[in-house]
């Protein structure tokens, strides 16, 4: 047997589904059966026991049935006035019904008890037992499943008289035909008489067809109401017979049935009821009676007629005439069974045409259709297979039919479908109708087929209905890839990166601190970009990508994370060596650098070069995938900030660095707001006179926390390009109104102001507020020098050019700041119209000791002069530099040598005294520099 074939011929064992057994009654339930079970043993005990007195049998046989019925009918009033439904009128016609037997019962112990004689043949006792069957018939047919067609009524009245007529038939044969015919009594007591047992008949009649076609809806309440109705029916009969009736006293074992039927009926509407979600679904033994309560319900006509026959047969038996009554209720029973008969035929043949219609339809749809339909038997054979298979496939029906289900699922998705398929069966039908499963199924072309199929349950095997998704199964794997590989290199993108990362991190591999992660960045590709071209640059890319896939090993990986940063994730070996470890490590990092900074052949030939920055972090205990890819990129910016084409490891103090500039960077939001910056001024000294010939403007930052930064700190962790902006215009504008102010009492220094060639260009600088702010404050033409700070040489002087002239205009004079270093050129000082050259300190500092330097410097300074530019130098810090700039012919100078930065008290006696001593001449003795003396420094003011 297949490995299918036996998970489907396995049966759930007790309770698989998880579900308790609705026909199993509660423990509430249970108790409550007990407790009646008790009341109605002991009734039965004393009515058999005679109670012990006549006078307490005559109460006990008058009222205490006249109790169960009352408490029959206030059981069925509540639950009906409780529960709203469809069968509230039937327990409100039961209450009813129990009511009238109650007060029967009632007024048959006040004559018998109360008035101790005996019941008359005529009372009121005998209108409300009258009146007890009516309710209850009609109660039943609230209860009854309703016929949906105009033949089902028709059969349902039908199949009543069958039952009933039959019933009277043998019972006028037995007993009713001597009642009818007693001499003596009056015409109305004869009618009474025969009134209680043809109700009865009619009772009866209703709770056998009944029986067989019972609402699904609360069957166990149904099922107790008709026994109860069934024992209430039989003790009647019991009553009602003249051999029984002569000798009948309240007490006796008789009422102990009554009693009981009362009871019951109080009990049914509160009994255990099936769950509505189960009713639907029924399961165990219930599904094999089903068949037997047909076939009872088929025969019960039959029996009928039968009843009847042998009614008939008893008066032949007997010799006796047969009576008028027996020979017309036979007729009427023959007469009923054929007319029921003819319409069963019809609705035979119509239902059979009906069937054939479906079937031909049902069997269109599955040829048809282009899903492959498969019946296994619980076996795990093949029992039937659509003609699509032939065409999904490539394999005929025929040829599937009787094999093995087994044998055409893939051996690796075996396991996972017994498994689906066990789980399954062992589920209720009701929760889970139906489930889906997806495995690879074997074609007539040799392949593996992506197959998915929806399993159902059919007489203990399997429905599978199946469709052929490989094509689906291929694009999502496509998509899946495309999800997590870099579209332009196809190596793997940061998504994927991070889960391997995370992956060697919780595996095996979680405790091997040789695990590393290299960040690496391309440093120069963006100016590949920009001087080639970007398909250049994706080129380069390629290029790159393909090198580093093929640098690290086969376990390890090789990811994109985006522009020009790729990262490597480098498994550890287990071993115990950390230090070698990492020395393995850091060679394959400058094995990668090397590798990636070779030249490159893009855009048809041309050879491009760029350099590698790489940062390495190591796996400690416990670190999580985010924090190791963090110390890996903050090792890559610290490897790109100390000069680029070199690899860096992580060390802790780089984050404590990253900390504290980010808390600087956050605090500096907030100072110029709170006022925490301060404008000093620093004397700009002619070498000639000594007097100040302009101030040079600086911020200094005090925050509140007390600490004083100077521009170079601040400014360096300041990448908001907002603030960066918000704090120049503070300066020029600060810077502006302090020199006016001195203007104003005398004191016209020029005063200086640095500005980069990107704010110049900026528009939220524009022309027209430098002239408002010069106008506002009335600063006199000639009083503001702009000091062109180091551009970047992607600007365009162009537009510089254009800008500086249009300020010009305005009197503005211009100076270009720190001539000598960085980006500031030849080019810039022919273009741009400059006003003065400020020497960088770099040409300042080695003037006394290096003749090379000093050689340079003069020729810097000799270009100035024929230009008819005035200079500055700039960081001048000893009497020595004094001396040797001025040989060389320097005309200014600021620094140290004659004062620091001075706030605006300090400023103005400054410029008041106006005049620094310029030292004497000094002999230059290479390479021993004096010690820094310092004249007039001034420390930032508290604020």
């Amino acid at each position: 047997m297949s490995a299918p074939g036996a998970v489907l011929t396995r049966r759930p064992v007790g309770g698989g589904s998880g579900h308790p057994d609705p026909d199993r009654p509660r423990l509430g339930g249970t108790f409550a059966q007990v407790a009646l079970a008790l009341v109605c043993a002991g009734y039965t005990t004393g009515a058999s026991l005679g109670w012990g007195s006549p006078r307490l049998a005559l109460f006990m046989g008058d009222f205490g049935l006249s109790a169960a019925a009352f408490t029959a009918a206030v059981s069925c009033f509540l639950y009906a006035r409780t529960h709203r439904g469809d069968t509230r009128p039937a327990w409100l016609l039961f209450a009813f019904s129990s009511f009238m037997a109650a007060s029967g019962n009632a007024v048959w112990g006040w004559y018998e008890v109360v008035l101790r004689t005996e019941v008359p043949d005529s009372s009121a006792a005998d209108l409300f037992f009258l009146l007890f069957a009516p309710p209850a018939i009609v109660g039943l047919l609230v209860l009854a499943k309703k016929p949906v067609t105009r033949a089902g009524w028709v059969c349902l009245g039908l199949d009543a008289w069958l039952i009933g007529g039959s019933l009277l038939t043998l019972s006028w044969s037995l007993a009713l035909a001597r009642t009818a015919h007693f001499e003596g009594e009056p015409v109305a007591q004869a009618a009474l008489a025969l009134a209680y047992p043809l109700l009865d008949i009619v009772l009866v009649s209703m709770v056998l067809v009944l029986h067989f076609r019972r609402s699904q809806a609360n069957r166990s309440a149904t099922n107790t109401a008709i026994a109860a109705l069934a024992l209430t029916v039989l003790c009647d009969a019991l009553f009602t017979s003249p051999l029984l009736r002569e000798n009948y006293a309240s007490g006796q074992l008789l009422d102990a049935g009554w009693f009981a039927g009362s009871l019951l009926l109080a009990y049914a509407p509160w009994g255990v009821r099936r769950p509505p979600d189960t009713a639907a679904a029924p399961r165990g033994p219930w599904l094999h009676s089903r068949p037997v309560a047909g076939s009872l319900a088929a025969l019960t006509p039959y029996l009928a007629a039968a009843v009847c026959t042998l009614g008939i047969l008893y008066n032949v038996v007997e010799g006796r005439r047969v009576d008028r009554v027996v020979v017309l209720t036979g007729c009427t029973v023959v007469l009923a069974l054929v007319v029921r008969q003819g319409i069963m035929l019809l609705d035979n043949i119509a239902l059979t045409h009906e069937l054939a219609q479906k079937e031909n339809h049902f069997r269109s749809l599955v040829q048809g259709s282009s899903d492959v339909i498969m019946i296994a038997a619980p076996t795990g054979t093949l029992r039937y297979v659509s003609p699509a298979a032939s065409g999904v496939y490539g394999r005929d029906a025929d040829d599937l039919i009787g094999s093995e289900l087994a044998s055409l699922i893939h051996p690796d998705d075996l396991g996972a479908v017994v498994h689906e398929v066990r789980r399954f069966l062992a589920v209720s039908p009701a929760d889970e109708p139906t489930t889906r499963i997806e495995c690879r199924f074997r074609s007539g072309r040799g392949d593996w087929l992506n197959v998915e199929s929806t399993v159902n349950r059919h007489q203990g095997g399997l429905i599978f209905n199946s469709r052929d998704v490989t094509e689906r199964v291929r694009l999502q794997a496509q998509l899946q890839h495309n999800a997590e590989h870099d579209p332009l290199t196809d190596l793997p993108n940061r998504a994927l990166f991070t889960r391997r990362v995370r992956q060697a991190l919780a595996g095996r591999r979680s405790s091997d601190q040789g695990t590393a992660v290299l960040f690496i960045d391309l440093d120069g590709f963006k100016g590949v970009n920009d001087r080639l071209g970007h398909q250049a640059g994706d080129d380069l890319l390629v290029q790159a990508a393909r090198r580093l896939h093929d640098s690290v090993r086969a376990g390890d990986t090789a990811a994109r994370l985006g522009g020009d940063e790729f990262a490597a994730l480098i498994l550890g070996d287990g071993g115990r060596d950390r230090a070698a470890r990492r020395n393995q490590v850091q060679e394959i990092a400058d094995r990668l650098r090397l590798t990636l900074s070779q030249p490159y052949r893009v855009d048809g030939g041309n050879e491009v070069r760029v350099a590698a920055s790489i940062g390495v972090a190591f796996a400690e205990p416990g670190i999580e995938a985010g924090a190791l890819l963090r110390n890996a990129d903050l090792a890559m910016y610290r490897a790109k900030a100390a000069g680029k084409d070199r690899v860096e490891l992580y060390a802790p103090q780089m984050q404590a660095e990253v900390v504290r500039r980010t808390e600087l960077a956050a605090r500096l939001r907030t100072a110029l707001h709170e006022g925490e910056f301060a404008l000093l001024h620093q004397p700009v000294v002619d070498l000639a006179t000594g007097r100040i010939s302009a101030v040079s403007a600086q911020a200094r930052w005090r925050s509140s926390q007390g600490i004083l930064f100077t521009p170079a700190e601040y400014l360096r962790v300041t990448d908001d390009g907002e603030r960066t902006a918000e704090l120049g215009r503070w300066l020029f504008e600060e810077a502006v109104e302090q020199a006016a102010e001195r203007a104003g009492i005398g004191h016209r220094t020029p005063v200086s102001v640095r500005l980069s060639a990107r704010r110049l260009l900026d528009r939220s600088l524009p022309l027209g507020s430098v002239e408002s702010l010069l106008t506002r404050h009335g600063l006199p033409s000639g009083s503001l020098i702009v000091e062109l700070a180091d551009s970047d040489p992607r600007t365009s002087l162009d537009e510089l050019e254009q800008r500086l002239v249009a300020l010009r205009r305005l009197g503005v004079r211009i100076a270009l700041d720190g001539f000598g270093s960085g980006h500031v050129a030849i080019n810039a000082l022919r273009r741009l119209p400059v006003d003065i050259l400020k020497l960088d300190r770099g040409l300042v500092e080695g003037v006394v000791e290096s003749a090379r330097l000093r050689k340079i410097t003069r020729g810097v300074l000799r270009i100035a002069g024929e230009l008819g530019m005035r200079t500055v130098a700039e960081g001048v810090d000893v009497p020595e530099q004094v001396v040797a700039l001025r040989a060389m012919g320097c005309s200014h100078a600021q620094g140290m040598a004659f004062s620091g930065p001075l706030d605006e008290y300090r400023l103005r006696r400054a410029l008041v005294r106006d005049e620094y001593p310029l030292p004497g001449a000094v002999p230059v003795r290479a390479g021993n520099r004096p010690p820094i003396r310092s004249n007039n420094e001034t420390p930032v003011p508290p604020t």
